[in-house]
């Protein structure tokens, strides 16, 4: 197994660690709402600190459901990482295509060279 290999092994194995252990060892089982987001959390805190602060702005948009916030959440994240994963695709395959463009140009420069000189 290369380098690279192993790497990615140890990286993949690391996320897949920080998305079950979690669940594994119960963390937030003692809360109402147990894996609810940052903003949540903050709300419940300022909550606590300010109970007559009134927010500066309302959203936009207020999802009818939590399921529906999450599915919104979820297909934001997807785009976002099929915005990265062309981006990054597309530099790969120009550098590549670059190779190979001097590539052939070093190899034509050899075929038109006499040997002799």
């Amino acid at each position: 197994m290369s380098r690279n290999a192993k790497i990615n092994a140890l990286l993949l194995l690391a996320v897949a660690a920080l998305a079950v252990l979690p669940l594994v060892l119960g963390l937030g089982d003692h809360k109402e709402e147990p894996f609810t987001g940052a903003d949540a959390e903050a709300e419940t805190a300022i909550a606590e600190i300010e109970p007559d602060y009134e927010p500066w702005f309302s959203p936009l948009y207020e999802p009818p459901s939590g399921e529906v916030e999450s599915a919104l959440f979820a297909l934001q994240a997807a785009l976002g990482a099929g915005v990265l994963a062309y981006y990054f695709g597309l530099r790969r395959g120009r550098r590549q295509g670059e190779e190979r463009a001097l590539a052939a140009a070093g190899a034509a420069a050899a075929r038109d060279t006499p040997e002799g000189d």
